[in-house]
């Protein structure tokens, strides 16, 4: 017969068990529910081998130079849908996942920004999309299409820079911000586990509340967070030091370069940042935008005035016109 003190190591012994397997149901359900997700949202575009693995590309329109768009940190080909279809009328626009997100393969390769420019520069030339390119990049996409402008200069016709994160940007906030903020702090296994287990939907997304707009979280949850997608994106963070060093004092000469900054601050008490702090980094952001207008003798600056930071989303037209306007001065008259 099981005495108490049996019974007691039987229910400590059970529970892990338990636990277990409520863990792997809820991981089973969350695996099936991004399954039927995906399905109803078929890949755009096409799979492009770079060498090792695949890049997600979608291509419109025809024509060039082709309009090269670069995301942000986290954000992925599906965010520019409303600018490539603006511009695809006149030219090529090519959008894409970087590796290890959405639809891209996950790469071997360490995520540094010559890496980054290595596989977009390959699946360019694997589509002929035609050259010269003007390159579009929002966020941290910003520091990746100046990176492509410094190896390959001679393949590039022109910049635009969508509230783009400054070289000095990390250099000139660390003081305020030594620990990171919101998810920036957290160990990768941490959202990797939230994501697997289907905890990220509940309540809608909660947890995703200042990170992802609640009207893109299905598509977040389905499509754009691939099972490598939160490491990818701690890799590309945590490299690009190297890089904003690199390009501290870049002189594009007169390369055309538009920058668009945006007109509504960030929501910094998400983060969890105090007001105080927030409008000093906002302050030191806004900076940052006036000051890459030294990149070239052919700048100008724009400012979003009803977006925050997505403004590839929140005023898709805006961008469109300073590409458009770009492109036509390259073009010249006729």
């Amino acid at each position: 017969m099981f005495t108490k003190r049996h019974r007691r190591y039987v229910v400590a012994a059970l529970i892990p068990l338990f636990v277990i397997g409520l863990v792997g149901v809820a991981v089973l359900v969350e695996n099936a529910r991004t399954a039927a997700g995906r399905e109803a949202r078929p890949m755009p575009g096409e799979l492009v081998d770079v060498g090792g693995h695949r890049l997600h590309l979608v291509v419109q329109g025809t024509g060039g130079p082709t309009v090269v768009l670069e995301a942000g940190s986290g954000e992925v080909a599906s965010g520019w849908q409303q600018v490539a279809g603006g511009l695809s009328t006149t030219t090529t626009v090519v959008s894409y996942d970087r590796a290890g997100t959405a639809w891209s393969e996950a790469a071997d390769e360490p995520r540094t920004a010559s890496a980054v420019v290595s596989d977009l520069r390959t699946a360019l030339r694997e589509i002929d999309a035609p050259r010269p390119y003007v390159l579009v990049g929002h966020s941290l996409g910003g520091l990746y299409i100046r990176e492509y402008a410094r190896l390959h200069p001679d393949e590039v016709a022109g910049l635009v820079l969508v509230d783009a994160r400054p070289e000095d940007d990390a250099a000139r906030t660390a003081a305020l911000l030594p620990d990171g903020a919101g998810t920036s702090s957290w160990p990768t296994w941490i959202p990797t586990t939230l994501k697997a287990t289907g905890a990220l939907r509940v309540g809608g997304g909660a947890l995703l509340d200042g990170l992802v707009p609640a009207e893109y979280r299905e598509e977040f949850l389905d499509v754009t967070a691939s099972p490598t997608y939160f490491a990818t994106q701690r890799d590309e963070a945590d490299r690009i030091g190297a890089t904003e060093a690199a390009l501290r004092g870049q002189d594009l000469g007169d390369l055309p370069v538009r920058v668009i900054a945006r007109g509504l601050p960030q929501d910094y008490a998400a983060a969890g940042i105090d007001t105080a702090t927030g409008r000093e980094l906002e302050r030191l952001w806004q900076d940052g935008q006036r000051r890459m207008l030294s990149l070239s003798s052919d700048s100008t600056l724009v400012v979003a005035e009803h977006s925050g930071h997505l403004i590839p989303r929140e005023q898709p037209d805006l961008v469109v016109a300073e590409v458009a306007s770009l492109l036509d001065d390259l073009r010249g008259p006729g």
